[in-house]
């Protein structure tokens, strides 16, 4: 089943290539291959065994190709899959149609690549997911660069999207450097690549601390968390709606499963030696990001910086080191990747009206679009972690867990509870409330295809919000087996003054 998971999307990739001759076709092959991943991820779901933490489903591959070529799915990475196939669609249901752009000799047929492009991430980031090696797992992690380049590089409409699509890939590839040699390093001293034998095998602390802060810093841009983070805002603002929606949806998340997948199990001292330099990375993120927030005056930058916020949240919940903690940031990443691409989606249908995202031009958009008002208001809620949304009981677990690690340094992180509120409340007030703008015209309210786009981001949040045991039933046992016992107790405040004072 895997197997066909990852070989849909590319079927229709073919179909795409060989089969359609206008944009209408187009949009309905991709449509239709997404739509029948979701399903079989959805079936995958309903016979994934949660009593269990091992790897199931598992298909080995390495007769028939170059390399160690071993998929398998687990609790933490079926709800990424997930993730994935369920975002892949409402990309592309949410792309308008784009039409072709002269060349120095022929027409581009923008639409038909653009589709191609989403189809070939989703294939990318399923495999990112379902590999069980470390050679595969880069392969997969930078690959996803390329489409991505291109769409931002390509099929946004920004002046300055050529900047922001060179900013994603070198940041990006300059981190994937240092993880590239940090694999290679691990396979000359193992000699294999395999997850689950280097977990087996026994790493000098000395030697893990470097490999750890090699792979680290790959994952610590691709969260990411400050001083990392300049990248994200400016692809979020001139990436398209798609991009957009991809990147706070699922690119962000890479990094979180990379700590569950490579730091946590295979360095597991170093992951303890560390703690303190990622809760003081995270809580500097927490607090510079939220304030940055206030200022901003783009709509996009907004969720960006907000994005940013949450991530290291979900990151403090990863190295907690414990069941609430590892399961609350999971559990947050999901709710992230449902509330913040709607967030998107509702700016998308303002920009689509108005062709612009700078704040002060909006106001009083209640009188004119009360349903597009009370569905944005729902999703700042969510982006605020309000009780019965599945973004609160995320961030709960993840402090919870935090708290359990290191009291004072959750306390001066939980500050983002009121930092939230500020930024996400006074971004309404200033969109919906008060007096019409004068600088722009009436427009109808959402369409009903708009409608029907934000709904299933709509009763996800509240049913997971309401009923978080689907997702955490499934993740207790592939969590628990992360805990290892030979992971040290909590770090004190003196451990964490020895990173501040002592940083060589």
């Amino acid at each position: 089943m895997l197997t066909v998971l990852l070989l849909t999307p590319l079927i229709g990739v073919l179909g795409i290539i060989l089969g359609c001759s206008n944009e209408r076709q187009s949009r309905q092959v991709a449509l239709l291959a997404s739509l029948a991943n979701f399903s079989l991820s959805l079936v995958l779901w309903g016979e994934y065994d949660g009593n269990c933490g091992h790897f199931q489903f598992v298909q080995d591959w390495s007769s028939v190709t170059f390399c160690h070529f071993i998929i398998g799915l687990d609790g933490i990475s079926l709800f990424f899959v997930l993730l994935t196939t369920f975002i892949i669609p409402t990309c592309i249901l949410g792309s308008p149609a784009l039409t072709s752009i002269p060349s120095s000799t022929a027409n581009i047929p923008l639409f038909k690549y653009f589709l191609i492009a989403l189809l070939v991430i989703e294939t990318l980031l399923i495999a990112l997911f379902v590999v069980l090696d470390l050679l595969l797992f880069y392969i997969c992690f930078e690959s996803v660069l390329i489409p991505l380049f291109l769409m931002i590089g390509i099929w946004s409409h920004s002046q300055h999207k050529v900047r922001a699509s060179f900013m994603l890939f070198l940041y990006t590839l300059f981190g994937s450097l240092f993880m590239l040699l940090s694999f290679i390093a691990i396979y000359m001293s193992i000699g294999s690549t395999d997850y689950q034998l280097i977990a087996t095998s026994c790493i000098k602390p000395e030697v893990q601390n470097i490999l750890w802060l090699g792979i680290f810093l790959a994952l610590a841009i691709k969260t990411p968390l400050v001083p990392f983070h300049i990248w994200l805002p400016l692809a979020h603002t001139e990436a398209p709606l798609a991009g957009s929606m991809l990147l706070a949806g699922v690119i962000l998340k890479m990094a979180t499963y990379g700590y569950l997948r490579i730091l946590l199990p295979l360095f597991p001292e170093a992951s303890s030696y560390f703690t303190p330099l990622v809760y003081t990375l995270c809580t500097i993120s927490i607090i510079y990001t939220s304030l940055s927030t206030l200022r901003q005056v783009n709509l996009k930058s907004i969720i960006a910086y907000a994005s940013i916020s949450h991530m290291a949240i979900a990151t403090m919940g990863v190295f907690s080191n414990t069941v609430q903690g590892i399961e609350g940031s999971i559990l947050l990443s999901v709710a992230h990747g449902l509330a913040s691409p709607a967030l998107f989606i509702c700016v998308g249908v303002l920009y689509d009206r108005w062709h612009t995202l700078i704040l002060p031009y909006y106001r009083g958009l209640t009188s004119t679009m009360p349903l597009f008002s009370l569905l944005f208001f729902v999703f700042c809620l969510a982006n605020m972690a309000v009780p019965l949304t599945a973004n609160f009981l995320g961030e709960f677990l993840s402090f919870a867990g935090a708290y359990q690690r290191n009291p004072f340094i959750t306390i001066l992180a939980s500050s983002s509870v009121v930092l939230t509120a500020a930024y996400t409340i006074w971004t309404y007030n200033r969109v919906c409330l008060g007096s019409p703008s004068r600088y722009l015209n009436p427009c109808l309210d959402i369409t009903r295809r708009e409608y029907y786009l934000l709904l299933p981001f709509l009763l996800l949040i509240f049913v997971l919000g309401i009923l978080p045991l689907v997702v955490l039933d499934s993740l207790h046992f592939s969590v628990s087996s992360l805990i290892y016992s030979k992971i040290s107790p909590p770090f004190s405040f003196e451990k964490l003054s020895f990173w501040f004072f002592h940083w060589n």
